[in-house]
């Protein structure tokens, strides 16, 4: 287990990542989490006395990484950028459980199937969590449509909602 006192921090001019909150995780700290890797990974533990798993460290392309600092987050720890905070942090091993009935809907869509399990498991958590945070049935079946047209056009779930908004 990692523990350390981190600085909520915030990206003013980041590309995508422009006006995100974030802790920083220095390239020693990710070894000791995850030696050698330089690739996303996912963790679990606290932050303060909130709970927190299968949270995706993001590299930064130098070794170190971000924990994106999300609203759920904040709620959840009364915490915003420029507040100190207790991280714990160990790598989260469990395995990825997708939606059922968008991987059901997949396979009666070869190319969409094809494309889908080329993504990265996180990438592929994108479009399952979306399709799992629908509040109602008819949301649900309508993200799940969309989500196979989309990856038929071999769109990943950012170019599939950056469509949306433009439609």
């Amino acid at each position: 287990m990692l523990r350390f006192r981190a600085i909520i921090q915030k990206f003013t001019k980041k590309g995508e990542k422009t006006g995100w909150s974030y802790i920083a995780v220095t390239q020693a700290q990710a070894h000791r989490l995850m030696p050698g890797m330089r690739r996303s990974f996912r963790v679990k533990g606290r932050l303060g006395s909130f709970p927190i798993r299968r949270q995706a460290l993001l590299p930064m392309g130098d070794g170190s990484f971000i924990l994106p600092f999300n609203a759920s987050m904040r709620k959840g720890t009364g915490k915003q950028h420029g507040d100190s905070i207790e991280v714990e942090l160990e790598a989260d091993n469990s395995p990825l459980r997708l939606n059922h009935d968008l991987v059901t809907c997949l396979k009666d869509d070869p190319a969409a199937n094809a494309f889908f399990k080329t993504l990265p498991p996180g990438h592929q958590r994108y479009f399952s969590k979306w399709v799992d945070d629908a509040k109602t049935f008819e949301t649900r079946v309508k993200r799940i449509s969309l989500s196979v047209q989309a990856l038929a056009e071999k769109k990943g779930f950012a170019e599939m909602l950056r469509s949306l908004r433009r439609a």
